[in-house]
């Protein structure tokens, strides 16, 4: 009886000391929380917006939401494997009225609605930041559904004179918080994207453009454990990982289509060059873009 009673103690000791421990490695900063932004166009087996990607329209929006968030979930459990302790899941489709609570990965919380700032909520408290389902910029070659945030509005968007589309913006936004992206799941042409600008971004290709709207796919399963996989190696390589960091003054030019030019009146930071392009200027990417985004 006294073996018994000892031998629960020690036992108690010890959860004491891993609890101790754990909590020490929280206080220390060792925590490694994980920003997920979100799409439908660059997911498998996605290839026409009509037939799946509008909210509650499409015919086949319930299938899309399933594979979304089956890529979705592989890439929290490979994120967590990897080391990961905590993993927030931005709903970026559609005015964030894509996913759901009664499906997501049961470790994440999940930001879902709208309005959601410009700066995505995004602070230093991250240590990552990963794509999944993203599709390309807007006029990337055979690129499966490609724009650059409105495919009626935007026809291009430049940084310094850089083109730029979700991925090249959000990867910009993610290093003025000192946040390194390190993974992106989506076609072919939205890895060639972002290894421009993260040459060693773990990257899952799960389609291959054809056309805008015609592709080559991996089935569901395939694409989620090559998803699995790609998050657990960006957590497990994250230290070799640094922000992507724009130094000085910023300018955003946009260009317009022909039916979205919009009725503004140049001001302070902002400049019409032409029927259609305007450029917003700011003391950093974030200064620059919210001039852009609030007109």
């Amino acid at each position: 009886m006294v073996r018994m009673y000892l031998n629960r103690f020690w036992g108690w000791v010890a959860l004491a000391v891993i609890l101790g421990s754990t909590t020490f490695a929280v206080s220390q900063g060792q925590t490694k929380k994980v920003f997920m932004i979100t799409d439908m166009e660059g997911v498998d087996g996605i290839f026409n917006s009509e037939l799946q990607c509008n909210p509650f329209q499409s015919p086949r929006f319930e299938e899309s939401k399933k594979l979304l968030t089956g890529e979705i979930n592989a890439a929290v459990d490979g994120l967590l494997e990897g080391g990961a302790t905590e993993v927030v899941v931005w709903d970026g489709h559609d005015a964030g009225r894509t996913l759901s609570t009664l499906d997501i990965h049961p470790k994440a919380r999940l930001l879902i609605g709208s309005p959601v700032s410009s700066t995505l909520e995004l602070n230093s408290s991250y240590s990552a930041v990963g794509f999944i389902g993203q599709h390309a910029m807007a006029g990337a070659e055979k690129a499966v559904l490609s724009h650059s945030y409105s495919s009626d509005g935007v026809q291009n968007i430049w940084v310094n004179n850089k083109p730029v589309g979700e991925i090249g913006a959000r990867v910009m936004l993610a290093g003025t918080f000192g946040i390194p992206v390190v993974m992106l799941s989506g076609d072919a042409a939205a890895c060639r994207e972002i290894h421009q600008l993260v040459p060693q971004a773990e990257c899952a290709e799960v389609k291959w453009g054809v056309s805008r709207t015609a592709a080559f796919s991996l089935s569901h399963p395939a694409a989620c454990s090559l998803i699995h996989e790609k998050a657990r190696r960006a957590m497990e390589r994250l230290a070799e990982f640094k922000p992507y960091t724009l130094t000085g003054p910023v300018e955003v030019k946009v260009q317009f289509t022909s039916k979205a030019t919009p009725n503004l009146e140049p001001r302070d930071g902002i400049e019409q060059l032409d029927e259609r392009t305007w450029v917003f200027r700011g003391k950093d990417i974030i200064d620059a873009w919210l001039r852009y985004s609030s007109f």
